[in-house]
């Protein structure tokens, strides 16, 4: 493998450089939909609505800020946004209003740290073919230049020529390495941002007919 870095010359360099920050952001961003995934999601909305019907806002408040991950931070924004707002029950469709834009706009922030560090892993895939074919390129006019000057063999520069592939080969690698987990982690980012809508208007309705029923019994 060294053997290979060397002979890939000068532009092996920013190529290393993109596989290093591509690999750590892979590792970051895989770390962290790992433990997305270790989240059960499902229950915590379950308790939420278990709590609200008991008219415990307060402890589901807590249960929303004591679980990590995006659902349960827009959750909890959507019912702090309930608990301030809660002389508006009256009127059901603007304290609906305002519980949706508050979970909407949080949502936008909790996916924006969901997709840390994805432009990252675009522009390595984007880059290091570009890098890799600049040093082909560099390779094959050194070895013509040496050929036309000093009248090497055609078998010299066919040497020479591999050579310089190798940093062609070594940018599709990286390409590869970034683009692939890039592709994964988008899928992933979908799936979370689905969860988050499902979650967000499933508390929308509940509260809109609870809100209805208490109305219907007073």
């Amino acid at each position: 493998m060294l053997e290979y870095i060397i002979k890939g010359q000068i532009m092996m360099i920013p190529l290393m450089v993109c596989s290093v920050v591509a690999i750590g952001v892979v590792f970051d961003r895989g770390w962290a939909f790992y433990k997305h995934r270790s989240l059960d999601n499902r229950a915590l909305r379950a308790s939420i609505l278990d709590l609200l019907e008991q008219g415990e806002i307060k402890a589901a408040t807590v249960l929303c800020g004591s679980t990590p991950g995006p659902v349960s931070a827009v959750l909890l924004s959507g019912l702090q946004s309930y608990s301030k707002h809660k002389p508006l029950q009256k009127r059901v469709e603007s304290l609906r209003a305002m519980m949706k834009e508050a979970m909407a706009d949080y949502s936008m922030h909790a996916m924006s740290a969901v997709e840390r560090r994805f432009p990252v892993l675009q522009t390595v895939g984007n880059a290091a073919p570009l890098l890799g074919m600049t040093g082909t390129v560099v390779g094959m006019i050194t070895a013509f230049a040496a050929m036309r000057e000093s009248g090497v063999s055609g078998s010299a520069v066919a040497g020479g020529i591999s050579e310089a592939l190798i940093t062609t080969a070594a940018g599709l690698i990286i390409a590869l390495l970034a683009i692939v987990p890039l592709n994964w982690f988008v899928s992933e980012a979908d799936r979370i941002e689905l969860e988050i809508e499902a979650a967000s208007a499933e508390l929308l309705e509940f509260v809109a007919t609870r809100v209805e029923v208490e109305h219907a019994v007073s």
